[in-house]
């Protein structure tokens, strides 16, 4: 009895995972009339999730890292016209704007045929059933894994190395890999593979296997563009910035605004244009009390 137990069971949970991906299909395939207006979509268990609400952020309010979000745009630009482009890694410190930029990019470029596809890490391993659904479609999709890194003894990272570029089977030409991480490489970086590292005869530094393995993951990606941390000027732009959209910027004096988010960065250990918004929202909070 316990043998034709465990013989029945496997295939009860092999028939629940496919009417589990059955409905997701059904409920947000890309046939139905919302997956043709959607711009952004998420992608699980083999299908298209078409997201009702994305949230895009302006792409002109991004400070302190315009170079950056320049060649993002030149290069999404080109994308979009259909001529070649190069993938992308959004690399830096965190809340520097690398997820609103992606994000900032529907509402630049939406209207002429962009979209993106929001992948996890572990399905970014897959994505041969993507292409599939992608291939010969009119629009122009941007397939984006956000925050993506890999931990130490984590091989995964050699499957995407051949999924950017290596593989196979040819990706459609409408399909761009935007990704972004606080880490340029991608992994963890160990002193001792530093120590690999050998002289030429004529003088070149030459890094070690190691090491120029784990590069040779990001530098699959054409295009590398670094997000860093503000200095004081641009931090403060950025308050000033959000205490507008927020509307406190005329009921808080500047010189009282400044020193306070000034204050909240310092507590936070980072100056950043998610550490400015969340200043002006906390400036706001406690201003209305104090004044109630």
């Amino acid at each position: 009895m316990t043998r034709g137990w465990d013989d029945l069971l496997p295939r009860i949970e092999r028939v629940l995972e496919r009417l589990e991906e059955a409905l997701v299909r059904s409920e947000s395939g890309p046939a139905g009339a919302d997956a043709e207006k959607a711009l952004a979509f998420r992608w699980r268990r083999g299908a298209l999730q078409p997201i009702a609400h994305p949230d895009v952020y302006p792409l002109d309010g991004l400070l302190g890292v315009e170079r950056s979000v320049a060649k993002l745009r030149a290069n999404v630009a080109a994308f979009t016209r259909g001529e070649p482009a190069l993938d992308m890694l959004l690399y830096g410190e965190r809340g520097t704007g690398k997820s609103s930029a992606v994000r900032g990019l529907l509402g630049e470029f939406g209207a002429e045929g962009f979209r993106l596809i929001e992948v996890r890490r572990d399905d970014l391993l897959d994505l041969p059933p993507l292409w599939t659904l992608l291939r010969g479609r009119r629009e122009r999709f941007g397939v984006i894994c956000d925050d993506l890194s890999f931990e130490e003894g984590d091989t995964s990272w050699k499957l995407l190395k051949a999924e950017l570029e290596g593989g196979l089977e040819a990706r459609p030409a409408n399909a761009l890999i935007i990704a972004t991480s606080n880490r340029r490489h991608l992994l963890t970086e160990r002193i001792s593979e530093n120590r690999e590292a050998r002289l030429d005869p004529d003088g070149l530094l030459h890094p070690g296997e190691t090491a120029e393995e784990k590069v040779s993951l990001s530098d699959r990606f054409g295009l590398l563009l670094p997000f860093f941390a503000f200095d004081q000027e641009t931090y403060l732009r950025i308050v000033h910035l959000h205490a507008r959209a927020l509307g406190i910027d005329e009921r808080i004096p500047r010189a009282e605004l400044e020193a306070r988010s000034l204050r909240f960065a310092l507590e936070r250990g980072t100056r950043s244009g998610r550490t400015a918004r969340q200043a002006c929202i906390a400036i706001g909070q406690a201003f209305a009390r104090e004044t109630q």
